[in-house]
């Protein structure tokens, strides 16, 4: 399968058998998985987007009160379910486009996207058991 890097951005072919066993990047020699959101913009997101892996995608803005109290409740949730998924944090503030593409009307939505479709949408903070459970029933088995 293509996993995207989160430092470089550069696609990487892996079995998915690997996918547990600490993969580092072939280019940047990172890690492909840290246990943390990664921050994005438009390219980056397409990177993450032209790659197999789901996204998990955190709209969210600077000035929402929500946003932030959700953030550690995100962060974990990553640290828990990667390799599974990517997740990703889109500041609608500084992507405004992918906010449009996505039809965000309030923040936090949280998005779930396989192979460039929208399969989860859930709009507000989660506390953090409801998130976990959002995820185990949204996110697509892989391999």
């Amino acid at each position: 399968m293509l996993i995207c890097c989160p430092h470089c951005l550069r696609k990487n072919r892996l079995d998915v058998a690997r996918l547990t066993a600490n993969p580092t990047c072939g280019a940047c020699k990172h890690p492909l998985f840290n246990g943390q959101p990664s921050s994005v913009d438009g390219a980056g997101f397409a990177r993450h987007a032209g790659a197999d892996l789901p996204l998990v995608v955190d709209f969210w803005a600077a000035w929402c009160g929500p946003c932030r109290q959700f953030a550690p409740t995100f962060a974990q949730g990553c640290a828990q379910a990667e390799p599974r998924a990517r997740f990703l944090k889109v500041d609608t503030e500084a992507a405004p486009d992918l906010a449009a593409r996505f039809a965000i009307r309030s923040i936090p939505t949280l998005l779930i996207i396989h192979q460039g479709k929208e399969i989860a949408r859930v709009n507000g903070a989660l506390p953090a058991g409801e998130f976990a459970r959002w995820l185990q029933g949204q996110l697509p088995l892989i391999g």
